[in-house]
Protein backbone atom coordinates (compact mmCIF):
# COMPACT_ATOMS: atom_id res chain seq x y z
CA UNK A 1 0.00 0.00 0.00
CA UNK A 2 1.30 3.41 -0.86
CA UNK A 3 0.25 6.83 0.23
CA UNK A 4 -3.20 8.18 -0.56
CA UNK A 5 -3.89 11.81 -1.22
CA UNK A 6 -6.82 13.77 0.16
CA UNK A 7 -5.30 17.08 -0.82
CA UNK A 8 -8.24 18.04 -3.02
CA UNK A 9 -9.49 21.57 -3.58
CA UNK A 10 -12.99 22.95 -3.27
CA UNK A 11 -14.37 26.44 -3.75
CA UNK A 12 -14.12 28.71 -0.70
CA UNK A 13 -14.02 25.69 1.64
CA UNK A 14 -17.80 25.37 1.26
CA UNK A 15 -18.85 21.78 1.94
CA UNK A 16 -22.19 20.68 0.48
CA UNK A 17 -24.46 19.20 3.13
CA UNK A 18 -26.00 16.43 1.05
CA UNK A 19 -24.08 15.00 -1.92
CA UNK A 20 -20.53 15.68 -0.78
CA UNK A 21 -18.06 14.71 -3.51
CA UNK A 22 -14.44 13.67 -3.04
CA UNK A 23 -13.37 16.69 -5.08
CA UNK A 24 -14.92 18.85 -2.35
CA UNK A 25 -12.79 17.49 0.49
CA UNK A 26 -10.74 20.23 2.16
CA UNK A 27 -7.29 20.77 0.68
CA UNK A 28 -5.68 21.38 4.08
CA UNK A 29 -6.07 17.73 5.19
CA UNK A 30 -3.68 15.27 3.57
CA UNK A 31 -3.60 11.57 4.40
CA UNK A 32 -0.55 9.34 4.03
CA UNK A 33 -0.41 5.59 4.70
CA UNK A 34 2.51 3.94 6.48
CA UNK A 35 1.94 0.27 5.62
CA UNK A 36 -1.22 -0.34 7.71
CA UNK A 37 -1.99 2.99 9.36
CA UNK A 38 -2.65 6.54 8.25
CA UNK A 39 -1.03 9.77 9.38
CA UNK A 40 -2.44 13.20 8.57
CA UNK A 41 -0.90 16.51 7.63
CA UNK A 42 -3.19 19.40 8.58
CA UNK A 43 -2.34 22.77 7.00
CA UNK A 44 -2.66 24.31 3.55
CA UNK A 45 0.73 24.53 1.76
CA UNK A 46 -0.70 26.89 -0.86
CA UNK A 47 -1.42 29.43 1.88
CA UNK A 48 1.90 28.73 3.60
CA UNK A 49 -0.08 27.72 6.68
CA UNK A 50 1.50 26.47 9.86
CA UNK A 51 0.83 22.75 9.94
CA UNK A 52 0.49 19.91 12.41
CA UNK A 53 1.19 16.18 12.05
CA UNK A 54 -1.51 13.87 13.41
CA UNK A 55 -0.07 10.52 14.56
CA UNK A 56 3.30 9.15 13.54
CA UNK A 57 2.89 5.82 11.78
CA UNK A 58 4.53 2.46 12.24
CA UNK A 59 8.09 2.01 13.54
CA UNK A 60 10.64 2.81 10.87
CA UNK A 61 8.39 5.17 8.92
CA UNK A 62 10.15 8.42 9.87
CA UNK A 63 12.00 8.81 6.54
CA UNK A 64 8.82 8.32 4.52
CA UNK A 65 6.95 10.84 6.67
CA UNK A 66 9.84 13.32 6.42
CA UNK A 67 9.90 12.93 2.64
CA UNK A 68 6.13 13.44 2.35
CA UNK A 69 6.28 16.48 4.62
CA UNK A 70 9.13 18.00 2.59
CA UNK A 71 7.25 17.42 -0.66
CA UNK A 72 4.11 19.03 0.70
CA UNK A 73 5.51 21.93 2.76
CA UNK A 74 9.20 22.19 1.92
CA UNK A 75 12.16 21.05 3.97
CA UNK A 76 12.43 24.42 5.69
CA UNK A 77 8.84 24.32 6.97
CA UNK A 78 8.55 21.74 9.79
CA UNK A 79 5.30 21.30 11.72
CA UNK A 80 4.47 23.30 14.82
CA UNK A 81 3.59 20.16 16.74
CA UNK A 82 2.63 16.49 16.59
CA UNK A 83 -0.77 15.51 17.97
CA UNK A 84 -1.44 11.88 18.88
CA UNK A 85 -4.89 10.33 18.83
CA UNK A 86 -3.45 7.60 21.07
CA UNK A 87 -0.20 5.80 21.77
CA UNK A 88 -0.47 2.35 20.19
CA UNK A 89 2.71 1.22 18.45
CA UNK A 90 1.35 1.78 14.94
CA UNK A 91 0.45 5.40 15.70
CA UNK A 92 3.66 6.45 17.48
CA UNK A 93 6.30 4.47 15.61
CA UNK A 94 8.24 7.48 14.35
CA UNK A 95 7.13 10.09 16.88
CA UNK A 96 10.31 10.21 18.95
CA UNK A 97 12.66 10.65 16.00
CA UNK A 98 10.36 13.13 14.28
CA UNK A 99 9.75 15.25 17.37
CA UNK A 100 13.44 15.38 18.25
CA UNK A 101 14.52 16.05 14.66
CA UNK A 102 11.99 18.82 14.18
CA UNK A 103 12.34 20.10 17.75
CA UNK A 104 8.57 20.22 18.27
CA UNK A 105 6.24 19.28 21.15
CA UNK A 106 3.93 16.28 21.16
CA UNK A 107 0.38 16.60 22.48
CA UNK A 108 -1.89 13.83 23.77
CA UNK A 109 -4.74 13.40 26.22
CA UNK A 110 -3.75 13.42 29.88
CA UNK A 111 -4.90 9.79 30.30
CA UNK A 112 -2.57 8.71 27.50
CA UNK A 113 0.55 10.34 28.98
CA UNK A 114 1.56 7.30 31.13
CA UNK A 115 1.81 5.21 27.95
CA UNK A 116 3.99 7.87 26.34
CA UNK A 117 6.38 8.37 29.25
CA UNK A 118 7.35 4.74 29.93
CA UNK A 119 5.13 4.30 32.97
CA UNK A 120 2.36 1.98 31.82
CA UNK A 121 1.90 -0.86 29.33
CA UNK A 122 -1.16 -1.31 27.16
CA UNK A 123 -3.07 -4.59 27.54
CA UNK A 124 -1.67 -7.23 25.17
CA UNK A 125 -3.33 -8.05 21.87
CA UNK A 126 -6.19 -10.53 22.07
CA UNK A 127 -6.27 -13.21 19.34
CA UNK A 128 -9.46 -14.75 20.72
CA UNK A 129 -11.61 -12.01 19.15
CA UNK A 130 -11.26 -13.82 15.80
CA UNK A 131 -11.81 -12.19 12.45
CA UNK A 132 -8.61 -13.05 10.63
CA UNK A 133 -4.82 -13.17 10.52
CA UNK A 134 -4.20 -9.68 11.95
CA UNK A 135 -6.07 -10.64 15.11
CA UNK A 136 -4.36 -14.03 15.25
CA UNK A 137 -0.89 -12.50 15.43
CA UNK A 138 -1.88 -9.57 17.66
CA UNK A 139 -0.03 -10.93 20.75
CA UNK A 140 3.15 -10.22 18.78
CA UNK A 141 2.34 -6.51 18.41
CA UNK A 142 4.28 -4.27 20.80
CA UNK A 143 2.25 -3.14 23.80
CA UNK A 144 5.04 -1.59 25.85
CA UNK A 145 5.15 2.19 26.27
CA UNK A 146 7.50 4.66 24.64
CA UNK A 147 9.17 7.40 26.64
CA UNK A 148 8.93 10.91 25.23
CA UNK A 149 9.94 12.49 28.52
CA UNK A 150 9.01 16.13 28.90
CA UNK A 151 8.53 16.54 25.14
CA UNK A 152 4.97 15.20 25.46
CA UNK A 153 2.38 17.56 26.90
CA UNK A 154 -1.30 17.14 27.78
CA UNK A 155 -3.87 18.66 25.47
CA UNK A 156 -5.53 21.77 26.98
CA UNK A 157 -8.51 21.10 29.23
CA UNK A 158 -10.69 23.50 27.26
CA UNK A 159 -10.78 21.24 24.20
CA UNK A 160 -8.57 23.43 22.05
CA UNK A 161 -5.62 22.03 20.11
CA UNK A 162 -2.36 24.01 19.98
CA UNK A 163 -1.60 25.37 16.50
CA UNK A 164 -4.89 23.99 15.11
CA UNK A 165 -7.28 26.92 15.00
CA UNK A 166 -10.95 25.95 14.54
CA UNK A 167 -10.30 22.37 15.65
CA UNK A 168 -11.22 20.82 19.00
CA UNK A 169 -10.37 17.49 20.55
CA UNK A 170 -13.01 15.08 21.81
CA UNK A 171 -12.26 12.39 24.37
CA UNK A 172 -13.20 9.07 22.73
CA UNK A 173 -11.93 6.34 25.09
CA UNK A 174 -12.48 2.61 24.81
CA UNK A 175 -9.76 1.67 22.35
CA UNK A 176 -7.35 3.29 24.82
CA UNK A 177 -8.05 5.33 27.98
CA UNK A 178 -6.85 8.62 26.49
CA UNK A 179 -7.94 8.19 22.89
CA UNK A 180 -9.06 11.43 21.22
CA UNK A 181 -10.67 12.41 17.94
CA UNK A 182 -10.36 15.84 16.33
CA UNK A 183 -13.30 17.82 14.94
CA UNK A 184 -13.74 21.04 12.98
CA UNK A 185 -17.25 22.45 13.23
CA UNK A 186 -16.90 24.73 10.20
CA UNK A 187 -16.90 21.94 7.64
CA UNK A 188 -17.65 18.84 9.68
CA UNK A 189 -14.17 17.34 9.23
CA UNK A 190 -13.44 14.56 11.73
CA UNK A 191 -10.06 12.92 12.30
CA UNK A 192 -11.10 9.78 14.09
CA UNK A 193 -7.98 7.89 15.11
CA UNK A 194 -9.20 4.36 15.85
CA UNK A 195 -12.51 5.20 17.55
CA UNK A 196 -13.99 3.72 14.40
CA UNK A 197 -12.25 2.74 11.19
CA UNK A 198 -13.18 2.03 7.57
CA UNK A 199 -11.58 -1.37 7.10
CA UNK A 200 -11.92 -4.68 8.92
CA UNK A 201 -8.54 -4.42 10.61
CA UNK A 202 -8.67 -7.96 12.02
CA UNK A 203 -8.44 -9.38 8.47
CA UNK A 204 -5.19 -9.22 6.48
CA UNK A 205 -7.16 -9.56 3.24
CA UNK A 206 -9.39 -6.60 4.10
CA UNK A 207 -6.35 -4.53 5.09
CA UNK A 208 -4.70 -5.36 1.76
CA UNK A 209 -7.73 -4.63 -0.42
CA UNK A 210 -8.83 -1.57 1.61
CA UNK A 211 -12.52 -2.20 0.92
CA UNK A 212 -14.35 0.74 2.48
CA UNK A 213 -16.82 -0.07 5.24
CA UNK A 214 -17.20 1.43 8.70
CA UNK A 215 -16.15 -0.84 11.56
CA UNK A 216 -15.61 -0.42 15.26
CA UNK A 217 -12.08 -0.01 16.61
CA UNK A 218 -9.57 -2.83 16.03
CA UNK A 219 -11.03 -5.54 18.23
CA UNK A 220 -7.79 -7.20 19.29
CA UNK A 221 -6.53 -3.97 20.89
CA UNK A 222 -9.78 -2.63 22.45
CA UNK A 223 -10.10 -3.36 26.20
CA UNK A 224 -13.24 -1.37 27.10
CA UNK A 225 -16.18 -1.99 24.79
CA UNK A 226 -18.74 0.00 26.78
CA UNK A 227 -16.61 3.13 26.49
CA UNK A 228 -15.86 2.38 22.83
CA UNK A 229 -19.60 2.29 22.08
CA UNK A 230 -20.23 5.55 23.93
CA UNK A 231 -17.43 7.15 21.94
CA UNK A 232 -19.00 6.12 18.63
CA UNK A 233 -22.35 7.53 19.78
CA UNK A 234 -20.62 10.78 20.72
CA UNK A 235 -19.00 11.07 17.28
CA UNK A 236 -22.20 10.19 15.42
CA UNK A 237 -24.00 12.97 17.33
CA UNK A 238 -21.59 15.48 15.76
CA UNK A 239 -23.02 14.62 12.32
CA UNK A 240 -19.61 14.81 10.63
CA UNK A 241 -19.48 15.44 6.89
CA UNK A 242 -16.22 13.53 6.37
CA UNK A 243 -14.17 11.13 8.50
CA UNK A 244 -10.44 10.49 8.23
CA UNK A 245 -9.72 7.24 10.04
CA UNK A 246 -6.53 5.70 11.37
CA UNK A 247 -7.08 2.63 9.21
CA UNK A 248 -8.83 2.58 5.83
CA UNK A 249 -9.97 5.23 3.40
CA UNK A 250 -11.70 8.56 4.00
CA UNK A 251 -15.50 8.29 4.09
CA UNK A 252 -17.85 11.22 3.56
CA UNK A 253 -21.32 12.47 2.75
CA UNK A 254 -24.44 10.32 2.91
CA UNK A 255 -22.42 7.09 3.02
CA UNK A 256 -20.70 8.27 6.20
CA UNK A 257 -23.95 9.46 7.78
CA UNK A 258 -25.79 6.21 7.09
CA UNK A 259 -23.01 3.84 8.11
CA UNK A 260 -22.01 5.77 11.24
CA UNK A 261 -25.64 5.93 12.40
CA UNK A 262 -25.98 2.19 11.86
CA UNK A 263 -22.74 1.53 13.78
CA UNK A 264 -23.83 3.72 16.70
CA UNK A 265 -27.21 1.99 16.93
CA UNK A 266 -25.96 -1.58 16.42
CA UNK A 267 -22.48 -1.46 17.91
CA UNK A 268 -23.16 -4.43 20.19
CA UNK A 269 -24.09 -6.59 17.19
CA UNK A 270 -21.58 -5.46 14.55
CA UNK A 271 -18.51 -4.25 16.46
CA UNK A 272 -18.22 -6.07 19.79
CA UNK A 273 -16.79 -9.55 19.19
CA UNK A 274 -18.66 -12.58 20.48
CA UNK A 275 -15.57 -13.81 22.29
CA UNK A 276 -12.50 -12.15 23.75
CA UNK A 277 -10.78 -11.56 27.07
CA UNK A 278 -11.96 -7.92 27.17
CA UNK A 279 -15.51 -8.45 25.94
CA UNK A 280 -17.11 -9.08 29.34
Amino acid sequence: MGGWNMDLTHENNAVPTDHLQQSHLPRDIHGFTTLIVNVFFVGDPEKNDDWVLIDAGIPGSENKILSEAATRYGEAHPPKAIVLTHGHFDHVGAVKDLAEGWGVPVYAHQDEIPYLTGKKNYPPGDPSVGGGFMAMVSPLYPNDPIDLGDRVKPLPDDGSIPYMNEWRWIHTPGHTPGHVSLFRDRDGALIVGDAFITVKQESALAVFTQEEEIHGPPAYFTPDWDEAWESVKKLEALKPKMAYTGHGQVIYGERLAEQLKYLAENFDKVAIPETGRYVH
